[in-house]
């Protein structure tokens, strides 16, 4: 029986991110993965080439308006069988780059279905033929998959998920999005600027519902501007296959039925935990409808038994989250000292267009919890880089305590939002303060300079607006 120091189930972004961090902290460590590449969903079927797609769509989107900016470009044709391939390119690359990356901190990675088997112990299926593997911690990092609506079966090939969707071999002339999250504001900002009709339905009364309300209004305005058809409180009851594609039946807000028909129908109402069959329910870990209970370190009730990532309860379904929890998971094992994970310092973004990033509190969620609220807001049409670049859409919000000027949430829609939020996630976890980040200079021009002036908005000090 081979013996480790550490296994893990799982190669996604918090597992083979726990175990380059294992090797380099000396420890012997093993990857199961029960797929024949590393990466998990995040690299396959999730964030890398969904982004991929996104920047296509981008520079598909700076063609058709190209005369604005002083070019003359006629007749741009959209080469899609090109573009799946950058896409799987882009894939491979990066899966190489893991397996070149265990290798280097002397990682080793086991094919098959790992389960844990008992305390110390994990067992990997393969091909019908069962190894065990010793360990003194294990890791479980396994991962989500999508979820879908009540009898409605996903077929792959007109009723689809995150993974289908990702391999058409064509652009649909219609598209319905069952759920106006992540997933489904990214994709339809994707066909929607390569020429598809778009529907998307959500059951709330707002898109992207876990952005502060404004952010979701402001998104919900440039969507309109695009015509993608948006109806909100939409309770889906069906998604039947028909000539034409797919039909899905709903009620609108009013109570009233309505159906809308596509050639393709996108189903993005949320992920399930990857947790059955993993033998996590013979250990003393509490599992809830899948969800894992773990402590700020990420320990469950088993003793040296951690889980990361998507399958732990109360966590945000983010790559980068899991990463993070993976190091803290693994210094703790190694007898680090290491932060807990503080989700109210996790960053969001969402690669829509506009895009959006955040982090902390909304302003409904300060207020709630008992702040005296101050906010500022500052738009990008005030911001000289951004109209250089022609985005103008959206703005930064800076949610604070009008006591002490603590800084409790920022929320940007808008060019670059993914990329400057990075400030306001170092300022929280810094625990800076309204005046701090005001002392801070802010380079000339750029978009992030929009932060400088957001957050001197708060005390009614912006300069640029």
């Amino acid at each position: 029986m081979a013996k480790y120091d550490l296994v893990i189930i799982g190669s996604g972004p918090g597992g083979y991110v726990a175990a380059i961090r294992a090797g380099q902290y000396g420890l012997k460590t093993a990857v199961v993965e029960k797929d024949p590449y590393l990466g998990g969903t995040c690299l396959h079927v999730g964030c890398i080439p969904t982004k991929v797609f996104l920047h296509h769509a981008d520079l598909y989107d700076s063609f058709l308006h190209a005369e604005e900016f002083g070019f003359t470009v006629k007749d741009v044709q959209i080469n899609w069988a090109a573009m799946l391939a950058r896409k799987d390119k882009i894939v491979k690359k990066h899966a190489m780059g893991i397996a070149s990356l265990f290798k280097k901190n002397k990682v080793e990675t086991v094919q098959g279905w790992g389960r844990i088997a008992g305390p110390g112990r994990v067992s990997v299926e393969k091909d019908g033929k069962v190894t065990e593997l010793e360990t003194n911690y294990t890791l479980l990092a396994t991962g989500s998959e999508a979820r879908s609506l009540p009898g409605v079966a996903i077929d792959g090939q007109t009723i689809l998920t995150n993974r289908e969707i990702l391999a058409l071999p064509a652009i649909p002339k219609s598209l319905v999005i069952v759920g106006a999250g992540a997933v489904g504001v990214e994709f339809a900002s994707i066909y929607r600027t390569f020429g598809a009709e778009v529907t998307l339905l959500e059951a709330l009364p707002r898109i992207v519902p876990l952005e502060d309300e404004e952010i979701s209004a402001e998104l919900l305005k440039s969507f309109k501007k695009k015509d993608i058809r948006v109806e909100l409180e939409a309770a889906v009851e069906s998604v039947k296959k028909d000539a034409g594609g797919a039909t899905v039946a709903y009620k609108d807000k009013s109570g009233k039925s309505q159906s809308v028909t596509a050639e393709k129908v996108l189903i993005a109402v949320g992920r399930r935990p990857l947790t059955e069959n993993t033998g996590i329910d013979k250990t003393r870990a509490k599992v809830e409808r899948g969800h894992v209970h773990a402590n700020a370190f990420l320990e469950t009730a088993e003793p040296r038994l951690y889980a990361i990532g998507d399958i732990v309860a109360g966590l945000p379904q983010l790559a980068h989250a899991a990463s993070m929890e993976g190091l803290i998971a693994v210094g703790r094992m190694a007898g680090k000292d290491v932060q807990p994970f503080d989700r109210r310092r996790c960053p969001a973004a969402t690669y829509c267009e506009p895009q959006i990033g955040s982090i902390g509190l909304t302003e409904q969620q300060a207020r709630d919890a008992g702040h005296a609220v101050k906010t500022g807001k500052f738009p990008f049409l005030a911001n000289s880089k951004a109209t250089i670049l022609g985005h103008h859409d959206g703005f930064i919000k800076v949610v604070a305590d009008s006591n002490y000027g603590e800084i409790l949430g920022v929320h940007a829609i808008g060019p670059l939002a993914t990329e400057i939020i990075a400030e306001p996630v170092a300022a929280l976890g810094l625990e800076a303060t309204l005046d701090d980040m005001a002392a801070t200079i802010h380079a000339h021009p750029t978009v992030w300079e929009a932060m400088g002036d957001a957050f001197n908005a708060v005390r009614g000090l912006a300069i640029n607006y």
